[in-house]
């Protein structure tokens, strides 16, 4: 399937305020498009990862009431669902759009996890400060980071691997935000370059474990 821009159309979605309105129109302009950006992108993000991944549009199954922000196609290395295995995720909302890799609250082994992201945080620090314009999200549905990758010191490195384990909902995620404004200009092209350019950087956390 071929690549399918976001149009300002699309981020004003978020705009709509029903539940049943925004998940219509969820499913009718924007769901489309993350199925197409995900079969398009997903040969490529498992030979960058080095792991066979499979594309899954979220369904929003869960919600009967309060409509979501936010929207996404997730890659994951198991073909029956992502929640449980380290992830790639584009994400859409009303003023961006998110390049992330999430370890998320129904991770299979954060501990294990954890421990190897301790280990591994100097060598990941200065191999992720070469992608500008990353940085950490404290929860998988913020559209602004929390602080920018570049600025943590040694110790702040340390502390996402925590944030895993601190809560029974734990979850590090890490990434890129472009504004709506900008992708709503972006070809097909772009969006392939956004994604090969960011997930390439982030496929050193998703082969950590």
């Amino acid at each position: 399937m071929a690549i399918e821009p976001f149009t300002a159309k699309d981020f004003r979605v978020f705009d709509l305020p029903g539940f049943t309105d925004r998940m219509a129109a969820i499913r009718a302009q924007i769901r489309p498009k993350l199925e197409g950006l995900g079969a398009a992108l997903a040969p490529e993000l498992g030979r960058l990862t080095q792991v066979e991944l499979f594309p899954h549009v979220a369904r929003h199954a869960r919600r009967t009431v309060n409509p979501p922000d936010d929207t996404w196609v997730a890659f994951g290395p198991d073909r029956r669902g992502y929640k449980k295995a380290q992830h790639l995720k584009v994400a859409v909302s009303r003023h961006c759009v998110r390049f992330l890799f999430e370890i998320g609250p129904e991770h299979a082994a954060k501990p294990r996890w954890a421990k190897a992201w301790r280990r591994e945080a100097p060598r990941l620090a200065k191999s992720l400060a070469k992608t500008p314009g990353l940085g950490w999200f404290k929860n998988e549905h913020d559209e602004e980071p929390a602080a920018a990758l570049a600025d943590l010191d040694a110790a702040g490195w340390a502390r996402l691997g925590e944030e895993l384990t601190r809560t029974r909902d734990g979850q590090l995620v890490v990434g890129r935000r472009v504004e709506a404004a900008e992708t709503a200009r972006w070809s097909a092209v772009d969006y392939t370059k956004a994604a090969r350019e960011t997930f390439a950087a982030l496929g050193e956390c998703f082969r950590l474990a």
